[in-house]
């Protein structure tokens, strides 16, 4: 008796985050001056599934694709124009694999324009997550460098020690790259030898995240590759991060 009220609890918060959050999508393919092979927002055109090219890749003497200038005149890309909202369809857990340690984070794929009490209600609500007396935001170029051994040291511990003492939730832009690969260094080493758990909330551009297909389903548990492609312009979530 007591088993049924919290399966239907969970089928509740389920379709609560269902009808709550949207992604919104790429509706309308305009190629890029820079690659006819590429759509305007960022995605390849072969990506936008059931969609055709508004205007056509042209080839040259030399077969190499080109746009029609007039064309490109016509019309440019912008989110408000050119994509469309749907209900979510990514949100459960990750497990992360690879890398000696096993982590989990809560996820949920949500639109930049999602109501910000909607999210604080899925953190504190659905997420279990404690109000901080403090919010640390982590920014910084993606592209990678490396930071002077002692330097990292003292980034890392005055970090973690801020975080600790306060009871802050840290930001990131949730990718391996960049200052973030340094915060996750710092968490992992903390990790390592505290028992404390540190919030740590990633919000990653869901067109730049490396195997996100993987992440697809409602409220679902899925393993997730945190293996690096050289040969890829997307990069992979960094591990170490709690949702």
């Amino acid at each position: 008796a007591a088993f049924l009220p919290s399966v239907r609890l969970l089928k509740a918060q389920k379709s609560w985050i269902e009808r709550a959050f949207y992604k919104r999508e790429c509706v309308h393919i305009i190629p890029s001056t820079k690659d006819p092979h590429r759509c305007c927002c960022g995605r390849l055109i072969g990506q936008h599934v059931g969609l055709t090219p508004s205007i056509s890749v042209l080839q040259n003497e030399k077969n190499e694709s080109r746009l029609s200038r007039n064309d490109i005149q016509s019309e440019k890309w912008s989110i408000s124009k050119h994509t469309q909202l749907s209900p979510t369809d990514a949100f459960g857990t990750i497990e992360f694999q690879g890398g000696g340690h096993s982590n989990k984070a809560m996820y949920v794929r949500v639109s930049f324009d999602t109501k910000p009490d909607l999210l604080l209600h899925l953190m504190t609500k659905e997420w279990q997550l404690e109000l901080p007396k403090l919010l640390i935001s982590v920014h910084g170029g993606l592209q990678n460098f490396e930071l002077q051994p002692k330097l990292k040291q003292v980034f890392g511990k005055g970090l973690i020690k801020a975080a600790m003492t306060t009871g802050a939730w840290i930001f990131t832009g949730g990718v391996n790259t960049g200052v973030i690969r340094h915060v996750g260094d710092a968490l992992k080493d903390h990790a390592s030898k505290s028992r404390g758990k540190i919030c740590t909330i990633g919000i990653a551009p869901w067109g730049i995240v490396e195997n996100q297909e993987d992440l697809i389903g409602r409220d679902v548990v899925r393993p997730y590759q945190t293996m690096s492609n050289p040969m890829s312009k997307l990069t992979v979530l960094n591990s170490m991060h709690s949702h």
